[in-house]
């Protein structure tokens, strides 16, 4: 039986977080927040100890990266018995209403990472649109798949097993690249993919983390290192597809 928890990593997010709890309220399912080491840490414990019937709050002494905080969240989840993660963004620009989706999606197979495929509305910015598609293009050919659909939408559900067991083996991103990264990595382990589509939107309040030249050397340095990786696992990356077994490498 699935038992799913909410992971909300949170940095300086606190008047988008509570419209978001609002809305998740009505979902059913327990959430973490981690703070990423917000400048306000007071509006974030008011903001938990409202919600305290099903909100948890973790907090980092400073600010690590979003991967961090999520990974932070996801150990604390396994800790308490939950068998599966639903991360979803604090900044506004998911649709809490599509969490049935997700849900739904993983009874289907529980095994599977259910990842958000976006659909924008004209507030997306442009640049964002293209850096995500050399994002996904190098996904693709890092997995010789196109089972991933998008690797950067923060809207995604993880059986827990499988990422707390790869938290444990690999040194994964601690920022805006941990997000297409752990994508890859339980790609090159076995495990299957589902896609959700689901409304995404840039709130004209709305507040970005994304750093756009600290981040996306990230990203590409570690494209990079997973392109080498891929050609390092390629016998077994073709063995496996050839032979219809996961990769536990």
């Amino acid at each position: 039986m699935l038992k799913v928890c909410l992971v909300i990593p949170v940095y300086n997010h606190a008047e988008a977080l509570a419209r978001l709890l609002d809305a998740l309220r009505p979902r059913g399912l327990p959430c973490i927040l981690v703070d990423d080491a917000s400048a306000d840490p007071g509006a974030l414990d008011r903001l938990a100890s409202s919600e305290s019937s099903w909100v948890r709050l973790l907090r980092h002494g400073q600010n690590r990266g979003k991967g961090a905080a999520v990974m932070t969240g996801a150990r604390e989840a396994s800790r308490s018995g939950f068998t599966h993660l639903l991360q979803i963004d604090a900044d506004g620009q998911h649709e809490p209403a599509d969490v049935p989706l997700f849900l739904a999606a993983a009874a289907a197979d529980p095994g599977a990472v259910v990842c958000g495929v976006p659909r924008f509305d004209a507030s997306a910015p442009k640049s964002r649109l293209w850096g995500r598609f050399a994002t996904n293009f190098w996904i693709w050919i890092n997995t010789l798949s196109f089972e991933i659909k998008d690797g950067m939408c923060g809207y995604r559900l993880y059986p827990l097993a499988p990422l707390i067991e790869l938290d444990g083996q690999t040194r994964l991103g601690e920022r805006m690249d941990f997000d297409p990264e752990v994508l890859v990595r339980l790609k090159w382990r076995g495990l299957d993919f589902t896609g959700v589509p689901t409304n995404v939107r840039y709130p004209s309040d709305g507040r970005s983390n994304f750093n756009l030249l600290g981040d996306n050397y990230l990203i590409s340095s570690m494209h990079t290192r997973l392109f080498f990786g891929m050609l390092s696992r390629l016998p077994l990356i073709i063995t496996g597809k050839c032979a219809g077994t996961p990769l536990k490498k």
